[in-house]
């Protein structure tokens, strides 16, 4: 598993990401307190607190290439 921080600040940033991850195979997660929602959902993105960094969990090892495409907004 990977772990990366980033923020998404703009609702384009909010889609541009759904789309992003979407183009994976990976299963992603997003979690921010204690609340986790798929990554690739955006009506569970806007249920986040969006004001603060989120936590992507990647579930594999070798995701370069997706860190790569959010690199925009890894903190």
């Amino acid at each position: 598993m990977t772990r990366l921080r980033l923020i998404l600040k703009t609702i384009n940033d909010v889609k541009e990401f759904v789309r992003i991850v979407n183009s994976f195979q990976y299963e992603i997660d997003l979690a921010s307190g204690r609340y986790v929602v798929d990554a690739k959902s955006i009506m569970g993105i806007f249920s986040l607190d969006l004001t603060k960094p989120l936590d992507v969990e990647v579930h594999s090892d070798h995701c370069e290439d997706l860190q790569a495409e959010l690199a925009r907004w890894l903190v």
